[in-house]
């Protein structure tokens, strides 16, 4: 029974790691929002009605999106304590004022995610797809694809799910309401995870409108085990559920910023069907193509540099409010200024400046026949 334990343990952690793996709306009250210090919302809260706070006028936001590598033992020693690490380093950019505003997670499926949360001080907290949420499938009946769902049965294709998404968002401003989606559509070790994406509406001063953050984790490469062919075509597939999900869940001309880890590194293949499905500004093209636009603190290799990392973070514009990069960097990378590497991904932070955007005042039509 011990032994069986721990090949258990070994798989579900294999599956889940970035080393071996990487559409109807779903209600707010299905999705936990967690408490931090202390409690804002709770599951069975509805949404809350945008009223705008303070003054209207020019913001600057910062996202961070971060693979902290929360995987099991035994796969993964010492997570636990470089989970809370993570934490205290987070707490310690608060101290000095220089935290993000929201930060986005991806595989935190251990349970000193909770110790990180905690520690890093952030009021307001919510969790993507739990590990048994089903969605209904996004492609209509005659439009499915022919994608066998349990082709590689040793690679842990159909065993069921073994872990959730993986996916949080922590934020300093008020969450209005979350949303999510599971993926339907996996290709081997990472099937053992419900990966999908989430949708937070946020309530940030100084902006006439909620600001909307998206969260996402899709497919793994060779790290799934499986053959290129079927781990892209599962790739493409979630890129499609992401499109879908997008166009049906976020609010018609609201600012929207996506970040996650995208596993796309070295895979134009990838990065160009996600872009074709659901196209948004990519910062780190955006930065790397106008130099001049915002202050890029990362490495630039190649002509390519946004397919140097797994990691992305985009955006679109709101009706609104305007949305531009105006600093990119890298956090926990071992750098003097970026802090201790506590994962296998470095923290990847990008500084927008979000500009309300004046409404034009539209005359009043003259009566028919009048001069």
């Amino acid at each position: 029974m011990i032994v069986r334990r721990v090949l258990t343990a070994v798989l579900a952690a294999t599956l889940l790691s970035p080393a071996a793996a990487s559409f109807a709306q779903v209600r707010t009250q299905d999705i936990p929002i967690v408490p931090a210090i202390p409690a804002p919302t709770t599951e069975e809260t509805p949404p809350t009605p945008f009223t705008p706070s303070g003054p209207i006028q020019p913001v600057e936001f910062s996202v961070m999106t971060y693979n902290v590598e929360g995987l099991p033992w035994p796969v993964r020693m010492g997570r636990g304590s470089k989970l809370k690490a993570i934490g205290r380093e987070l707490a310690a950019l608060r101290e000095k004022g220089l935290q993000p505003d929201v930060v986005l997670l991806q595989e935190g499926f251990r349970d000193e995610v909770s110790d990180l949360i905690e520690l890093s001080g952030y009021p307001y907290v919510a969790k993507g797809p739990r590990k048994k949420q089903r969605d209904p499938n996004p492609f209509a009946k005659d439009d499915r694809p022919r994608y066998k769902k349990v082709k590689y049965i040793r690679k842990g294709e159909g065993w069921g799910k073994w872990g959730s998404s993986g996916l949080w968002v922590l934020s300093d401003h008020p969450i209005n309401w979350v949303k999510s989606h599971a993926y339907r559509y996996c290709a081997g070790l990472d099937c053992l995870a419900n990966k999908g994406v989430m949708l937070v509406s946020l309530q940030v001063p100084g902006l006439p409108t909620p600001v909307e953050i998206a969260d996402t984790h899709l497919n793994s490469k060779g790290a799934s085990g499986v053959p290129r062919n079927r781990n892209r075509m599962a790739h493409h597939l979630q890129a499609e559920e992401l499109g879908h999900f997008m166009e049906t869940d976020r609010t018609p001309g609201a600012p929207l910023i996506v970040g996650g880890d995208f596993n796309v590194m070295h895979a134009p293949d990838r990065y160009d069907y996600v872009m074709q499905r659901y196209p948004f500004d990519v910062v780190s093209q955006v930065c790397f193509q106008t130099p001049d636009s915002c202050d890029a603190k990362i490495s630039a290799d190649g002509d390519a540099p946004w397919l140097d990392t797994q990691d992305l973070i985009g955006f679109k514009q709101g009706d609104r409010v305007a949305i531009r990069p105006v600093q990119v960097e890298a956090r926990f990378d071992g750098s003097t200024t970026g802090g201790p590497v506590l994962s296998d991904h470095d923290a990847y932070e990008v500084t927008f400046r979000l500009t309300p955007v004046p409404v034009l005042a539209i005359p009043p039509r003259k009566p028919r026949g009048s001069p």
